[in-house]
């Protein structure tokens, strides 16, 4: 299937041809095209619609139940977070980062996180 984006875009606004850019909005990379004369923008709907996708799961709050499993305790993951996840290309049964930051506050990381120099 072709891309929209694989075409040349003329500017609405001075009839100009746009630029291929990526947007970065949240940690999330999107395809855009840019208007070199009047910075105009145009995100690709696809990316759009996954940036949507997401900024409603992040802004959702869901209740989990804590469970004893031997030794330790398990939390379930919410399954439409985890098609989201899934729908990014993350593969299940990777190892994820869990950390304490705050009292009454863990961290759970899918993706790796930039070493800090």
């Amino acid at each position: 299937m072709a891309d929209i984006f694989d075409n040349t875009i003329l500017c609405k606004k001075c009839n100009k041809k746009m630029n291929s850019a990526n947007i970065e909005k949240n940690g999330f990379l999107l395809r855009a095209v840019v208007c070199p004369k009047c910075n105009s923008k145009i995100v690709h709907p696809l990316d759009e619609e996954r940036y949507s996708r997401f900024m409603s799961l992040k802004n959702k709050e869901f209740k989990v139940k804590m469970r004893l499993v031997g030794n330790s305790y398990a939390v379930s993951i919410p399954k439409e977070i985890v098609s989201f996840m899934n729908a990014q290309k993350k593969m299940m049964d990777d190892m994820v980062r869990l950390c304490f930051e705050d009292l009454g506050r863990l961290s759970l990381n899918f993706m790796e996180m930039k070493k800090v120099k």
